[in-house]
């Protein structure tokens, strides 16, 4: 029980209370610190092979926290090292959880509690795959070097809401309709199909072997050959929640400037690139107005990570493949996080494409023609210093 503080009641107009006080840390905050790794705090990192990590006595491995900015309350995520020729703690928990595969190869085993033979996949280098709420599982290494894995989660909210450690790590409630346990469960898929409610690609699977190497089918959405797969995983609606996507931007091309709330964090997992965001309210042309202090950059290799949209949301976000090879990425969905769509389509039957149409056409992009002349120059002095040709029609500028 907390300590109990003595109340004072204030004399004559006297405000009662602290006038300056600290903020309250959240319960999936207090989790963090109690398990004892590392917690990074920031926008993004250059590559997650470079982060330091701690012993982790409950998963019996090695890692640390990634506690980005702006997703403080919605989605959990950490790296975590499985030790050569080993594996980890076998765990579950009340929240959903997905693993990229940065480093290794290996194996991992999903049960029911009450089952015998668990289901097994391997994964490698590139894999994506989804492991069922309240579901056991472990992560086996099969090389002799440690992997390294890269875990997004819907534990924040989760732990905020029911604020006990028993319920999430020990509570017996089988989610049969998200897992059913049938055998083909964990078996690959590669059927293309259309999603449900804005009609891009995607694939209905609950493990991607490699989603470094895979093809990808053209989108154009956020740029001129712009190809873009969005992963179904099931026990989800398909049509009312996002399972994030996989996407690629050609060598010399880069994103139109567009707006969310927080939530997307973007993965490199191949080529290079780098990041502008900055808050909406600065303006679509940051630098023309004196506000460059105000824009964030953050670069990446393979490996490497940014949180899209942070402050809260509603940053503008920028997205450039400064390589000589296409640039491709993963937007790292963590489960639902009990926000249902975006505040800003709320009320709405149709709601135009954010990535289409313009600010002015009520969309969420700023139209290539009203960025910050800034934006295209500095571009091409990059691409100059790598020995790359700028890929942007001068068309696209009218």
């Amino acid at each position: 029980m907390a300590e109990k503080l003595e109340f004072r009641e204030p004399s004559g107009d006297e405000a009662a209370g602290y006038r300056v006080y600290k903020r309250a840390k959240s319960p999936y905050e207090r989790f963090m610190e109690e398990e004892g790794i590392p917690i990074f705090r920031g926008i993004g990192v250059r590559d997650t092979r470079d982060m330091q990590l701690g012993p982790w006595k409950r998963m019996g491995g090695r890692g640390s926290f990634l506690f980005l900015d702006g997703l403080e309350a919605t989605k959990g995520m950490y790296v975590v090292e499985v030790p050569s020729r080993g594996e980890l703690n076998p765990e579950k928990h009340m929240y959903d959880e997905f693993f990229l595969v940065i480093e290794g190869r290996g194996t991992a085993e999903v049960w029911r509690t009450g089952q015998n033979k668990p289901h097994v996949f391997e994964w490698q280098a590139g894999s994506l795959f989804y492991m069922p709420i309240n579901c056991w599982h472990r992560l086996v290494n099969a090389s002799s070097s440690p992997a390294i894995l890269l875990a997004a989660n819907n534990a924040p909210p989760v732990f905020n809401m029911y604020q006990s450690y028993r319920y999430v790590f020990e509570c017996d409630y089988d989610f049969v309709e998200r897992f059913d346990g049938t055998d083909d469960f964990f078996k690959p898929k590669t059927d293309l199909e259309a999603e449900a409610v804005r009609g891009r690609a995607a694939i209905r699977s609950n493990v991607f072997t490699d989603i470094v190497n895979c093809e990808l089918p053209l989108d154009n959405q956020r740029a001129p050959g712009y190809r873009r797969i969005q992963p179904y995983f099931s026990g989800f609606l398909p049509n009312a929640t996002s399972g994030g996507f996989v996407a690629q931007y050609p060598s010399g091309r880069y994103s139109k400037a567009h707006y969310h709330e927080s939530g997307a964090v973007l993965v490199c997992l191949r080529g290079a690139g780098y990041t502008f965001n900055w808050p909406k309210d600065v303006g679509m042309q940051p630098w023309a107005s004196g506000n460059a202090h105000l824009v964030n950059q953050t670069e990446y290799v393979p490996g490497g990570l940014v949180a899209a949209a942070p402050g809260g949301g509603n940053w503008f976000h920028q997205h450039f493949s400064s390589g000589s090879e296409p640039l491709r990425i993963i937007n790292y969905w963590g489960g639902p996080a009990g926000r249902w769509g975006g505040t800003s389509d709320e009320g709405k039957d149709e709601i135009k494409s954010g990535n289409i149409f313009g600010i002015a056409e009520g969309g969420r992009s700023i139209l290539y023609k009203d960025e910050d002349p800034f934006v295209r120059q500095y571009y091409a002095e990059r691409l100059r210093q790598v020995g790359v040709e700028m890929q942007m029609p001068d068309s696209l500028y009218e």
